[in-house]
Order: structure tokens, then C-alpha cells, then sequence
């Protein structure tokens, strides 16, 4: 990723692009600093929906044509809504790279938005929601942010809610599209058989048109405040609990970023992890367990999720608290710690075999902090990595006081956590 390109052109937008000459495809992106966390409670969701809004047919083609066109030549369309920021992606071959740069365009400039598309799709996005309310595993995860960040925009589902999906109408789209799809927030990046320069041209000849908006973007930049020692419980008449135990986390431009990363795989990363080791292996008490780290601009949230069964509810907690106890009480052992670099390191380099992988982290690095880490520079942070420094972070993360507690399923006033 050190040979990439990178250009600013004169509204704003910001062109990233890599060559890899002995491919037959490109992977291109349009990434937009705009998500859920840019929305408020009566227009939550509202990211999403224009997402999918911009599928259902422009000025030059139907939503039929806008499907087929790159399918028909063994190419992909498609998109995805985050907390801060939506992506609008294709991967064609070489030769195609032209159809799938002017399809995004045409989609981000001129979407029809009409109002019978519109109440369809909003047909469609409940019907998603109710999707999602039918998975547990899922819906545990929305709960939990809910949980942590109360009344603020990260805590909030990036779907919506029913009420604020239903309450949307081509005014308020085009409104909040004008608003908030800027060019100056606006990354395109591109990975794969391309000539750089040429690409560079070909996107300013189709998005030099793009105008500022004087409109002040109305996101939520307050940072969000956790709620302490939080629980809660949404009653599920299923066979299994779903749980999720975490804590405030970091952000994106904490120095101790990559600490984070090794705590996080050394507790349940992978199935070497010690809580995939203890709870599955060990005692055979849940199919599914890990952990993750969400980080966002100003904060984060540190989260642990198992599965299992009503009556060793108890008993995985107690599990989960134990490990957790002992990362913050004794020093990682330094063969621990250099294999979960190693594997850290070897997932890095694996994954950036993929062309999409590339393309989706040049375009999420730059959109996300401004700036394109490279693969060397994030290896070269891991190995600065030190015992006491990630049993540190463990201790400043993992305050009983900040807990929350969320589980889905059969409900139980007896859980206690012994710290």
C-alpha cells in the first residue's frame, strides 16, 4: 500500500488509487464520511435509506438497468451504511472499468428518488428490520451500543427505527443528501489493473461538477457518554441466552490503538484466544465466543459475546470475568504476546491479497483519519507493543464501574459479576 497515488482535486474530493498490474480486475469505491451518527432521533436511518434509495433507478437508467449492467459483464454493485461513513463500491475486470466508474456517478448525481420507489422501499427496509429482530446474535449487538451510549447518535441502530423510517419522504432525502453528500467528505479509491493517471482524469472528468453546499453538516460531534454498570435484558423465548458484557473503549487515534488490537485478539481474536479456549474448548459451554473493539472518532467500545444455554449463563460469566481478571492482573507471557503479533501480522498481509481488501482500506484509512496507513507502519506499531503496556490498557479499560451488560433471551434476576 506505500505505492499508491493520491490526489485532491479542486471541490474537495480526494482520489486514491493503486496499481496491480498482474490482475484482470479493478475494485473502486465511493466512500462518504456520512452515517448514522450524522442523524438524529426523528430521522434515524435516514444513511441507509438514501443508500438504498440510490439503487432505484436515475435519469439514465432504471433500477433493472442499473442491476444488470454490471452484472451482465461479470461485475458487482452494491453498498453498506456504517456509524460514520457509507460506502457505494464495484469490482468489474480492467476492461470495464469505465461502466463501473460512470454507474457511481450517475447513481450519486442523478437518483430519481420517486415517491413510489420510495413507500416501496420503505416496505423493504422494515421488512429488514424485522429480519434483524428475528436474529438474536445480531440484534444483541445493536442493544448493547444502545446500552453503552444512551441518547446519542453512535448508540442509535444503524437501520432506524420503524417509527423514523416510516417517516421519510422525498423532501427529507433530498434535504439530508444535499447536506451531507460533499465532495470535501467524499474519498474515491481504487485498486487493481489501472493506469493511475488515467483513473485520476476519469474521475475528474465525471465528479468536477460536484459543488460544495453551504449547509452546516448537523451530526453529532459531542463525544458520547457511557452509562455505568449498566444491564439489560430483552426477553427472548429461545433456547439459548445471548450475551454481550463490555466496556467504554478507545478511539481511532489512541496511542495505544495497537495495544488494543493484541489485548483484543489474545482475549477472543481467534480460536487460539483464551476465552475461545476456556468457555469452548475447555468446558464446552457455548458454540459461538469472541470479542471485538469498535472505534470510532472520539470513543470506542470493548465488547465480549457468547452464546449459550439459560442454565450456564452464570457460569460463562464467571468465565469471561476470570480471564478478564487475569489480563489486567498478570503480565502476558512474551511468547503469548509475539504469537498474537505474528498472527496479527500474518492476517494483515494475507487479507491485502485481495484487491477489494486494498481498496476498502485505503478508502476506509483516508475517509475514517484523513491519512492512508500503511501495512508497514502498523506492523512496525505491533512490535513496539509491551506486556505491561497492554495489561495497563487492560486495567484503564476494564473498570467494574463501567461495565454493561446486555443479554437476549429467557431473562435472569440472579446474574452477578464477581470482579
Amino acid at each position: 500500500m506505500d505505492g499508491y497515488q493520491k490526489r485532491t482535486l479542486k471541490n474537495g474530493l480526494r482520489v486514491v488509487c493503486e496499481r496491480i498490474p498482474h490482475v484482470r480486475s479493478v475494485s473502486l469505491g465511493v466512500w462518504l464520511g456520512v452515517g448514522s451518527r450524522n442523524e438524529q432521533t426523528h430521522n434515524n436511518g435516514i444513511s441507509h435509506f438514501i443508500e438504498h434509495m440510490l439503487f432505484k433507478g436515475t435519469t439514465q437508467r432504471s433500477a433493472k438497468q442499473i442491476a444488470d449492467e454490471l452484472e451482465s459483464v461479470g461485475g458487482q454493485l452494491n453498498a453498506f451504511t456504517a456509524k460514520e461513513y457509507t460506502c457505494y463500491y464495484a469490482r468489474m475486470l480492467d476492461e470495464h472499468l469505465d461502466i463501473g466508474i460512470n454507474l457511481l456517478a450517475d447513481i450519486l448525481f442523478n437518483s430519481l428518488f420517486e415517491e413510489l420507489e420510495i413507500e416501496k422501499e420503505k416496505k423493504v427496509i422494515l421488512e429488514e428490520i424485522k429480519m434483524y429482530e428475528d436474529s438474536p446474535d445480531e440484534m444483541v449487538h445493536d442493544l448493547f451500543a444502545q446500552t453503552m451510549w444512551q441518547n446519542h447518535a453512535l448508540g442509535r441502530p444503524i437501520l432506524g427505527t420503524v417509527e423514523a423510517v416510516q417517516n421519510n419522504n422525498r423532501d427529507s432525502l433530498l434535504a439530508y443528501l444535499s447536506e451531507m453528500y460533499l465532495p470535501e467528505k467524499t474519498v474515491i479509491s481504487a485498486v487493481g489493473n489501472l493506469d493511475e493517471d488515467l483513473f485520476i482524469q476519469k474521475i475528474e472528468a465525471a465528479f468536477e461538477h460536484w459543488q460544495h453546499s453551504t449547509k452546516r453538516d448537523n451530526g453529532s460531534e459531542e463525544p458520547p457518554m457511557s452509562h455505568p454498570c449498566s444491564a439489560y435484558n430483552k426477553y427472548r423465548d429461545t433456547e439459548q441466552v445471548q450475551i454481550c458484557l463490555g466496556f467504554p473503549g478507545i478511539s481511532q487515534y489512541h496511542r495505544e490503538k495497537y495495544s488494543m488490537h493484541i489485548l483484543n485478539n489474545i482475549l477472543g481474536g481467534g480460536t487460539s484466544s483464551r476465552l475461545f479456549q476456556e468457555i469452548r474448548e475447555r468446558q464446552g459451554l457455548a458454540y459461538s465466543v469472541y470479542s471485538y473493539h469498535s472505534a470510532y472518532r472520539d470513543s470506542g467500545l470493548f465488547c465480549i459475546y457468547a452464546a449459550t444455554s439459560p442454565d450456564n449463563v452464570q457460569v460463562v460469566l464467571d468465565s469471561i470475568v476470570d480471564q478478564v481478571n487475569n489480563v489486567c492482573e498478570n503480565p502476558t507471557p512474551e511468547e503469548e504476546i509475539e504469537k498474537n503479533k505474528n498472527q496479527l501480522r500474518g492476517n494483515l498481509l494475507l487479507s491485502l491479497e485481495s484487491i477489494s481488501t486494498r481498496m476498502s482500506r485505503l478508502g476506509k484509512s483516508e475517509v475514517c483519519l484523513g491519512r492512508i496507513v500503511s501495512e508497514n507502519e502498523m506492523i512496525a506499531a505491533m512490535r513496539e507493543v509491551t506486556g505491561e503496556g497492554i495489561a495497563q490498557l487492560a486495567r484503564d479499560i476494564f473498570v467494574p464501574s463501567r461495565q454493561v451488560l446486555v443479554t437476549v433471551g429467557p431473562g435472569s434476576d440472579q446474574i452477578k459479576l464477581k470482579w
